[in-house]
Order: C-alpha cells, then structure tokens, then sequence
C-alpha cells in the first residue's frame, strides 16, 4: 500500500492510544500501522511486539543485538499501512507575547503542502466534510491559526457563502431593535395586560408616560438577572459547547459541526468577518434558551430577562470583534491580550471574552 495525500493523517497520540494487544498501533518512519491481526503470526511471538505497542518501531527492527529485520519483513509490514503522522509544529505555545502583536500573512500553497490538512485556496467546508484526518490531528491543526488577508470561502455558491460572513455592525443593527423591543415590551406587560405579539405586536407607546415607576424598576431588575445570565452562558458555551474536542465524535459530521460553530475561529483568528456570529446561527443558539425563559417565568420577566441577555450579547459580538482588531481603553486593552492568548497561548483556558470573573471561579484562568 502506498502512502498519498488522501491517506488518512494521524497523531502520535493516536498511536499511543492504540498500544494494547486487542488494538496494536505502531509508526516507523513518518507511516502507521495497525498489526493487530499480524501478532498471532509474529515468528517471535505477540509478547515482543506488544511490548512496543504504540510507540516507533523504527529502531528496534534496526537493531542488531536484538532482532534485526530482512526485507521480506519490512516489504510485509507495509500490507498493514493505515495512513502516516501528520505535522507536529505548534504556532501555539506558552511563551507567546501579546505585546506588538502582528502576525504574518500565511502562506496558502506551503502551508497545504505542509500540513496537508485544509487548502486556503478552496471552498474549507467541503474539504472538512471529506476530512481525510484523525480527530486529534483536526483538533491540533485547527487550533493553530493561519492568517489572511481576506476571509477565505466556506462554501463554493456565493449564495450560502454569504451567510457565513458579517460585519460587526450587523449586530447591532439586527438585534438592537429586537432588544429594544422586547425590553419596552416588558415594561408594558408589568403596567398591564397586553395582546399576544401574533394578535397585535404594536406597542401602546403613546401611554409610555403613565408607566408606574414601580414597572421600571421590575424590568431593571429582569434586566439585570438577563445580564448575569449571558455572562454564565458565555462561558459555559464557550467552554462546554464550542470547546467540547475531548466528547467530540471521530466522524467527519461531528467534527464539521465543530469546524462550523467555532473551530473556524481559531483556524482563521483575525478574519474581520467571521469575528461575530451571523444572525441566523444566533438566532438558532439563542431559541432553545429563549423558549426555556418562557416556560421558567412570567412572560414579562422573561420579556424583561432576554432583553438583558441580548443586550450584554450585542456588547460580547461588539467587543469580541474591537479585541481582535481595535485600539482599546485601558480595561479591554488587558482583556484583549487575554483573549488573544486563548488563541495563541492555550486554548483550553481563558474562556471569558467579557470578563474573567467565571474563569477565576471556575480555574481556568489564563496567565497573561
């Protein structure tokens, strides 16, 4: 069997976690192999090879003083390839410096023939979808980040391409006036009854000056609750959700699904257009948790709670995109090399984009 570049591409982790005699990985010379099936017929018995069960072989069937291998044995041992390990460079590492920052563009064409994961020269969903990689070595190349000058193409139809790409300000534009709406809403429900919004969704604006004063602060109140519940599901989405590699299934829906949601990000950190969520994947984030806030509460709390959380949702995409790309107060200035050390320091702490205050009480807190 020949090695190409559509044979599948593992990590050394890969191979160390097949390193029993019901499951027999080895690697020699960039190859790997599974020699399961082979160890009942080893001449020397299935112990020796066990012994080396998911390690490199390479030296010892060199080895002289111990056993060393014809050819016949070498040209045998190739019947059993199942695909060769992939690059272990790390862009990512524990001494990276947030201080003048500015990476280097990436090279498409070297880097594919590198790396021989994802071609930035090509459509990436479709590439992920016929992943020819293992999970752990998506996982590690994923999380290395590329740079371009523009924001390269997930789908080849501009006409899906386009729901994958958006400028910060359509957040705002698109869910400020929902927020608004819900949040005048609110305060109307705690005055008064009010007619189902698919009866009649108009608000009674001109009565807003008899609005108690009690009604402003019962929505102050929702609101406030609506805050610190995006601050929860910030992280624990971050942490839980988007970052869920060690559950993430080995087959290519799961891991394109992973690809999709956030893996993307820190593939393609800084790409201006990918730095805020599309409104149709929030729009599905947020539907479970707004439905849930229906049946948990009265519809004027939930009202109320929701217009906080989409608030402080507005300012997350706002100020996610300003720590990726923007001159900042002294304040974001520090949460900005915070985040970006998510990205290229250790992606497995530091989950909070808004604050830290969750990652202190939960230990993941990154050190900067």
């Amino acid at each position: 069997m020949t090695v190409s570049k559509r044979v599948k591409i593992y990590t050394r982790e890969d191979v160390q976690a097949h390193a029993t005699g019901l499951s027999c990985w080895v690697s020699r010379k960039g190859k790997v192999y599974d020699i399961t099936q082979f160890l009942p017929d080893h001449p020397g018995g299935d112990d020796v090879i066990e012994e080396y069960a998911g390690k490199d072989i390479d030296e010892i069937m060199q080895d002289k003083l111990s056993h060393e291998h014809s050819d016949s044995a070498y040209a045998m041992l190739d019947e059993y390839v199942i695909g060769r390990l992939g690059v272990e460079d790390s862009i990512v590492r524990d001494d990276w410096e947030a201080d003048d920052f500015h990476p280097e563009d990436t090279d498409s064409a070297k880097d594919f023939e590198k790396n021989e994961f994802l071609d930035l020269r090509k459509p990436l969903l479709r590439q992920v979808w016929e992943t020819n990689f293992s999970k752990a070595y998506y996982l590690q190349q994923v999380h290395q980040p590329r740079h371009l000058p523009y924001s390269a193409r997930l789908f080849g139809p501009d006409i899906l391409e386009m729901f994958t790409v958006t400028k910060w300000y359509v957040v705002p534009m698109f869910w400020g006036p929902i927020t608004a709406y819900l949040l005048l809403r609110s305060l109307f429900q705690f005055t008064g009854p009010l007619p189902t919004f698919f009866v009649n969704p108009a608000l009674p604006l001109s009565y807003i000056s008899t609005v108690p004063v009690a009604s402003y602060f019962q929505v102050a109140a929702c609101f406030l609750i609506g805050n610190i519940i995006w601050t929860i599901l910030e992280y624990t989405m971050h942490r839980f959700l988007f970052h869920i590699d060690s559950l993430l299934p080995d087959t290519p829906t799961f891991i394109t699904l992973h690809f999709l949601m956030h893996g993307i990000h820190h593939y393609m950190p800084m790409d201006r257009l990918r730095l805020v969520m599309p409104p149709l994947l929030f729009f599905t984030l947020q539907l479970p948790f707004t439905q849930l806030a229906y049946v948990l509460f009265p519809v004027a709390m939930a009202n109320g709670i929701i217009s906080g959380s989409f608030t402080f949702y507005i300012l997350y995409d706002c100020m996610h995109y300003g720590l990726h790309h923007t001159k900042l107060p002294a304040y974001m200035r520090e949460m900005k090399k915070y985040h970006l050390a998510h990205h290229y320091k250790n992606f497995e702490l530091g989950f909070g984009v808004t604050s830290k205050i969750w990652d202190v009480l939960f230990n993941t807190i990154l050190p900067v």
